[in-house]
């Protein structure tokens, strides 16, 4: 989906995860931690990610991420909008997080 408010055209690219390891262990596994942001000026709400085979030692407040299968629900579905979102978990591995999908909303 694309929104056009003025010449930003909005699109799930505009969704940014980045991660880093923070040095710190959780029950011996490197803590990982993530940030979400949207880079558009249209909020993103019900945002979801591919979360295959996502494990963390370190429990995530659902409310910020909600692991459901393979999907993951983002900050409640509210809207994202020129804020970032973050949450760390620890694990073997890091995880990509892929956007998968989202409402784009332009007011």
């Amino acid at each position: 989906m694309i929104c056009l408010l003025g010449y930003s055209k909005c699109s799930l690219k505009d969704i940014h995860v980045s991660q880093t390891i923070t040095g710190l262990t959780v029950k011996g596994k490197p803590e990982m931690n993530v940030t979400i942001a949207n880079w558009c000026s249209c909020a993103q709400s019900n945002l979801k990610l591919d979360c295959r085979g996502f494990q963390s030692t370190k429990p995530i407040n659902p409310s910020i991420l909600n692991v459901s299968g393979n999907v993951c629900h983002v900050n409640g579905g509210k809207p994202l909008l020129k804020a970032a979102v973050e949450f760390s978990y620890a694990w073997d591995t890091s995880f990509s997080f892929d956007p998968i999908s989202s409402s784009i909303s332009c007011n």
